[in-house]
């Protein structure tokens, strides 16, 4: 099982069913740190890759690095995250 932010229900809708893993921070680059740092969460397919999801909703997007950055930052500092994934989204 994937180490991932949330528990196995869609961040969004809280659905159980047809859940995909997202990397909030992907890239090349990215996609690895978030890998590394568990930043990862369980969407559901509509909110991952649906017209709705995270990929074609920049808005949602936004919102969950700005959540998953809020739970990063529970046990390490704001520097520590930016210098991990560039930047600040809080």
């Amino acid at each position: 099982m994937q180490k991932c932010l949330n528990d196995e229900h869609c961040l969004v809708c809280a659905t159980t069913i047809g859940l995909e893993v997202h990397h909030v921070f992907f890239g090349t680059a990215n996609r690895r740190k978030s890998e590394k740092y568990g930043m990862k969460v369980w969407l559901c397919r509509e909110h991952h890759t649906g017209n709705t999801g995270v990929h074609h909703n920049r808005d949602l997007d936004l919102e969950i690095k700005k959540w998953a950055q809020a739970r990063f930052e529970e046990e390490h500092s704001r520097e520590h995250f930016r210098n991990i994934f560039g930047k600040s989204w809080l």
